[in-house]
């Protein structure tokens, strides 16, 4: 279980990954069946039952890749930045708690890393949750120290670190945890505060 510190500063960032995603299926609909005419007038058609189509639950889909968790302008400034998309050598996890580690390997998610190996990235994911589900990830993330609000609606829930690696380069490191509706955003960083980054995925999955 991930706990927060107080004293931090003499621990080398140790972070790994095993690269992932999840893309949800779309539902399918059920074709009406075709009406047939008949040619003359003394034949009585029978009505074309109508199709069942199930409901769809409240809440939005998971993204089929991350190019639809950014508005254009948050894409365009983080390619500018020249943090690269998804690089496969890039380990950084969206969380450093083994407990919600164990609901991102089993819900629908999406993982978005920007960077490369080294001192500056992000790694988000963007999981589909249930009511019970959130309530779990949001008691879980106050019992280990996050500092949790409301904002805009979502359930925001942060941690914050500073320390000095073994080379004695300074560095400051963060989770942040956002809840609404059926959506978790979950992203964790790396000396690149994230200025807006986890307003703008809410706004654009509509959550």
């Amino acid at each position: 279980m991930f706990r927060s510190r107080s004293t931090i500063g003499v621990t080398t960032l140790l972070l790994a990954v095993v690269l992932s995603g999840c893309v949800a299926e779309p539902a399918t609909t059920p074709s009406e069946a075709p009406t047939s005419s008949m040619p003359t007038s003394s034949v009585t058609e029978e009505a074309t039952p109508t199709p069942t189509v199930s409901e769809t639950p409240a809440g939005i889909a998971l993204p089929g890749d991350c190019a639809q968790v950014y508005s254009p302008s948050m894409l365009s400034s983080l390619q500018q930045e020249g943090l690269p998309l998804n690089d496969p050598a890039v380990t950084m996890l969206a969380t450093q708690n083994a407990a919600l580690l164990g609901d991102l390997e089993t819900l629908p998610t999406l993982r978005c890393s920007w960077g490369a190996p080294g001192t500056v990235g992000i790694t988000t994911n963007v999981t589909v949750v249930d009511a019970a589900q959130a309530a779990a990830i949001e008691t879980e993330l106050a019992e280990s120290g996050f500092g949790c609000g409301d904002q805009g609606g979502a359930r925001i829930c942060s941690l914050e670190q500073r320390g000095v690696s073994l080379d004695d380069v300074p560095y400051v490191r963060g989770e942040t945890h956002a809840l609404r509706g059926n959506v978790w955003v979950a992203t964790s960083w790396l000396n690149r505060p994230l200025d807006g980054y986890v307003e703008d995925i809410l706004a654009t999955l509509g959550a």
